[in-house]
């Protein structure tokens, strides 16, 4: 969904319920180069499931993250996901021009399980099939009460929110900047974030559907800190990996079984539908990305519970960067976790 607005430097900003991070992309030749990069810890209870419960604190954290990274900012890109919004794909009689928005908008119309006149709507031409005269469309729709809601944030931080994603969208577009859609293989891009996991499906090279699975890395986080006893801050850095040797590392993993069943279930449901949809037997590929996919022994866990072969995903992979001027965000490993802020920073100067 655009905004009016225009940028030529504009900042993908992933705000989840755990972090803020941001991204700033250049382009360098045919190849995108990377600006700037960060992330700030936001407390855990100030959003819940896209659920803002603390503006202020949000605010606040937002503000000394650009303050930090890049205090000239004002245009941003930013993404919603949750309950405020839903993606649909639908396939029509091929049309072109005012012809095809109307019966889109239409047909988007019928669907929206919302009000028409409380949502804002967007779509995308997936696919063209000239032998059956036929048409893919992918439907975005948000409510506006929840955009606006969120919008209030950003723009009370002093930023300028020209283009509003959809995190799975946002995540597929980093996907295909780095690796190689093979049309061939049947792939899945789990982003596993603190509330909530996007799980987005790519089948015949092109993107299939999207499914929003409730539960993420905040019911690991609450289980460590009860077994272990451990204030937050030690919680946030057993999920980070960053003390391996300071904990029995066959209680975390019994942990993890316990406390990630629930999610795991959602993503088997999901795989379930998805492969009863799309007509496919097999999900080929997992490639995994969010905070869930640095908890020790969780990409292990995905791949022996859905029997399909798991990836952490870089979604710096073809991006050019001098490592030297990151050194402090240990960016080769925390790279997962700006899946979202890297696809929305590519989004705007594309």
């Amino acid at each position: 969904m655009k905004i009016p607005g225009k940028s030529k430097n504009a900042i993908g900003l992933d705000i989840g319920s755990n972090s803020i991070k941001l991204a700033k992309l250049g382009q360098k030749g045919d190849t995108f180069e990377l600006r700037s990069i960060g992330y700030r810890e936001i407390s855990p209870e100030a959003m819940v499931a896209s659920e803002i419960k603390d503006r202020e604190a949000i605010i606040f954290d937002l503000q000394n993250l650009i303050d930090q990274y890049e205090p000239k900012a004002k245009d941003v890109v930013v993404s919603i996901e949750g309950h405020g919004i839903i993606t649909d794909k639908i396939n029509i009689d091929k049309k072109s021009g005012a012809e095809a928005e109307q019966a889109i908008l239409f047909e988007a119309e019928q669907r929206s399980p919302f009000d028409v006149e409380d949502v804002t709507m967007d779509f995308h031409i997936i696919n063209v099939n000239e032998e059956t005269n036929k048409m893919d469309v992918l439907l975005v729709a948000a409510r506006n009460e929840y955009l606006r809601s969120y919008l209030s944030i950003i723009t009370d931080a002093g930023l300028n929110p020209v283009i509003v994603d959809a995190d799975s969208l946002a995540i597929l577009n980093a996907f295909e900047i780095n690796y190689e859609v093979d049309p061939h293989r049947v792939t899945a891009l789990v982003n596993v974030g603190f509330d909530i996991t996007n799980v987005t499906f790519i089948n015949n090279g092109l993107y299939h559907s999207t499914r929003d699975v409730t539960g993420g890395a905040r019911m690991i986080y609450e289980s460590v800190q009860r077994e272990f006893r451990l204030n937050q801050d030690l919680a946030m850095k057993v999920l980070k990996g960053e003390m391996a040797s300071s904990i029995d590392q066959d209680l975390l993993k019994a942990t993890l079984v316990t406390s990630t069943d629930e999610l795991l279930s959602g993503l088997e449901i999901a795989f379930s539908y998805f492969k009863s949809s799309a007509k496919v037997s097999d999900i080929d590929w997992v490639l995994l990305s969010g905070g869930g996919s640095l908890i020790p022994h969780f990409p292990e866990l995905l791949q022996s519970r859905l029997g399909t072969s798991v990836e952490i995903a870089n979604p710096l992979r073809n991006i050019e960067y001098d490592p030297t001027l990151f050194t402090g965000m240990q960016i080769e490993r925390t790279a997962p976790i700006f899946m979202v802020a890297i696809g929305l920073a590519a989004r705007r100067i594309k």
